[in-house]
């Protein structure tokens, strides 16, 4: 197995524990066709297919009627509020910010493919010290089609100029799974947000995210 170049990674789950923050803008929307209130843990267990569907599947889940309109306003406030305070609630897991960059100083290009809004994957990371550290970050809605869809992380791939057999998907969900498997790229599975419960092929489960570091470094020694 050659040593990757390069790491795309999701975003919610992987990276940044912000159900919080979701949860919150979710509840100026949800307030505003007098909905009930949601707990962050609860509201956690629908993250990975986009706002869109995360308000839908809540919807279905708690046996609440709607229509196109409704779940647009609870889109619109859902989206405003979040962009007003991406990051306020949000924290890393464990040892993220520090692994990273020890991937960058490692010489290892990085990259983010998520289902979050474009716009406020950008205030994200910024507001959390983030950017700097990535080639490129790709949001849902600023490709045709996204995750599970491998278009949108053959996308972020092509923004980043990577060639195939380079690179890998970091993620945590059967969603992350399932686009790593439709690009035909390697995926491997971080241990906390929904990746307890990912089956991923051996030494594809990480323990945190320096284990690609790791990684690279057996890899490079056996050639």
């Amino acid at each position: 197995m050659p040593a990757y170049s390069a790491f795309i990674f999701d975003l919610d789950g992987t990276l940044i524990d912000s159900a919080p923050d979701i949860a919150a803008a979710l509840n100026v929307g949800f307030r505003g066709n007098g909905w009930p209130q949601l707990d962050p843990r609860y509201v956690e267990q629908f993250i990975g297919n986009g706002p869109r569907r995360l308000i839908t599947d809540i919807l279905d889940d708690q046996g609440i009627s709607y229509d196109d309109a409704a779940v647009d306003r609870v889109f619109r406030g859902y989206l405003q509020a979040y962009l007003d305070d991406p990051a306020g609630r949000t924290r890393f897991f464990d040892h993220v910010p520090e692994d990273l960059a020890a991937l960058r100083a490692a010489g290892l290009r990085l990259g983010i493919c998520t289902n979050k809004n474009h716009a406020v994957t950008s205030k994200v990371l910024d507001q959390l010290g983030l950017a700097p550290l990535f080639d490129a970050a790709v949001g849902a809605d600023a490709v045709p089609a996204c995750k599970p869809d491998a278009r949108h992380l053959l996308a972020v791939a092509e923004a980043m100029e990577l060639q195939p057999g380079t690179w890998a998907y970091v993620g945590d969900t059967l969603v992350d799974q399932a686009t790593a498997q439709a690009a035909a790229v390697p995926f491997y599975a971080v241990p906390w947000g929904g990746g307890a419960g990912v089956e991923v092929a051996p030494g594809h489960r990480l323990t945190r995210l320096a284990d690609l570091l790791q990684h690279e470094r057996k890899t490079t020694a056996a050639r």
